[in-house]
Order: structure tokens, then C-alpha cells, then sequence
């Protein structure tokens, strides 16, 4: 059996990601249309799949794209 991996961000994630911005500026950026569309609504809220927000920083935002 393969068993592949599945790397998601919640709005946390993103915060963290983004530099630690506010919570209020996560939920502006992810409401944007060119923001990628969560995989899932939960009850704790949106995830997205991590690759997908990535993209969108690489793009949108390349003075923040940590290359490692």
C-alpha cells in the first residue's frame, strides 16, 4: 500500500508564513480572488493545500519567498 502525503495551511500556518501578520490581514488575503481556493471548510476553518499557497507567495509576494 502507498500511502502519499497531504500537506495542508490553515490560517495560522499562513500568518506564520507570511511573517506573522495579523489575523484580520490573513482573512483579507485569503478572501482575494487570485488567493487559491481551500480544499475543505472545518469547523476550525479553511485549509488549503500548502504547495497551492506557496504558489500564490512565490507569485504575489517573491521578498517573502524563503528559499531553502
Amino acid at each position: 500500500m502507498t500511502t502519499e502525503s497531504l500537506y495542508l495551511m490553515g490560517a495560522h500556518e499562513i500568518r506564520v508564513r507570511l511573517g506573522g501578520i495579523s489575523r484580520q490581514r490573513v482573512y483579507q488575503i485569503t478572501r482575494h480572488k487570485d488567493f487559491p481556493t481551500p480544499v475543505a471548510r472545518l469547523a476550525a476553518g479553511d485549509v488549503w493545500l500548502a504547495d497551492d499557497v506557496e504558489a500564490w507567495i512565490k507569485q504575489k509576494r517573491p521578498h517573502e519567498y524563503d528559499v531553502e
